[in-house]
């Protein structure tokens, strides 16, 4: 909702995280100074920070925090050094609970190139030239949530489990989403094998019926994953359930270049949450040398989707890409005769460009 003072929960986390974050704030007040609104920043700990401080990926003060805010930006979150402890102390867990505790069952994925990046994927001209399309995923069901689950000493177990209204309530967020667009869903799932998939085919089918105007067809995920690569701007929305859509939205930013370009949007009942794709990279961190732009894009979509500011979230995603047409690249992105800057360099040019 558009109005002039906004309180935004800033969750730095863990690894590049900090460094991607304080550019992404640099070039949000200076959207605000412009535009003339305010924002107040509430920082709070999630991941592997709060587990060094409150021995708990989820401290219950941080979720205070996001529920009150009007909308929460992370960084990143996770870092070797926590594999080896239970599954419900890892700094990942940390993510889960805020999704799932601040209702949040869509997530964004958008993966659109930009023209001046054609030659920073590993496919070819031809293939990745105008790239446009949104992965909808669902996020607080399947496999991550299902119950049973367990770790024995020669088994472990989940459980892939999707109620109506879960399937029911994404369906509806990608037509929604394709009837702004290109007015086409790719429904992905593996209806051959899962009889969970057979029961997410049907509702979608069902909710489809509603939206006479929208073409929909079906993938089983191992062509959905093919087709990516093969012939990508096939796709305008593709929508699918949550370990799907984990591993189609990172391939997917993979064919514009690098996960350090794309945002994310996660929304439902309560403070919607916005993040890069990529993770933590705790090997460049500190190093100054991480891609911000996708951090910086999440605070475009950020100010589209929860604060009704659209022409604000064009003049950030401009800039990003003045940016680019200069010859600027972070080092994930460079080709020979780039002009290479660090992480505080990139998010000071974007910024300067608005």
């Amino acid at each position: 909702m558009k109005k002039e003072r906004y309180t935004i929960a800033v969750l730095p986390g863990d690894g590049i995280g900090p460094e991607v974050m304080a550019e992404a704030l640099k070039v949000l007040q200076a959207v605000a100074l412009k535009n003339r609104f305010q924002v107040q920043l509430n920082q709070a700990d999630v991941g592997g920070v709060a587990i060094e401080k409150f021995n708990t990926p989820l401290p219950a003060s941080t979720l205070q925090t996001c529920r009150q805010a009007d909308a929460v930006l992370l960084a990143a979150i996770g870092h070797p050094r926590y594999d080896s402890l239970p599954s419900d102390k890892r700094p990942e867990k940390g993510l889960l609970g805020l999704r799932a505790e601040l209702g949040l069952y869509a997530n964004l994925r958008p993966a659109k190139i930009y023209p001046s990046l054609i030659g920073a994927s590993t496919l070819k001209e031809e293939v990745v030239r105008d790239i446009d399309l949104l992965i909808v995923r669902e996020l607080t069901g399947g496999l991550y949530f299902g119950e049973p689950r367990g770790l024995q000493q020669e088994m472990g177990f989940n459980t892939m489990v999707y109620r109506r209204h879960e399937v029911e309530r994404i369906a509806q967020t990608a037509f929604e989403a394709a009837a702004r667009r290109g007015k086409k869903v790719t429904s992905v799932d593996k209806a051959n094998v899962l009889e969970v998939s057979q029961f997410w085919r049907k509702i979608v089918l069902q909710v489809a019926a509603r939206y006479p105007d929208i073409a929909l067809d079906h993938y089983y995920v191992d062509n959905c994953a093919m087709q990516l690569v093969r012939n990508p701007r096939q796709f305008d929305v593709i929508l699918t359930e949550n370990l799907f859509g984990d591993i189609l939205s990172d391939e997917a930013s993979m064919l514009t270049g690098s996960l350090g370009m794309l945002p994310s949007a996660s929304l439902g009942t309560g403070s919607a949450m916005y993040e890069p794709v990529h993770g933590s990279a705790p090997d460049i961190a500190g190093k100054n040398i991480a891609n911000p732009i996708a951090m910086i894009a999440s605070v475009a979509m950020m100010l589209r989707y929860s604060f009704d500011r659209s022409q604000e979230a064009e003049g950030v995603e401009t800039a990003i890409s003045r940016v680019l047409e200069a010859g600027y690249r972070t080092r994930d992105i460079a080709a020979e005769g780039d002009r290479v800057v660090s992480t505080s360099e990139m998010g000071a040019l974007i910024t300067e460009a608005l």
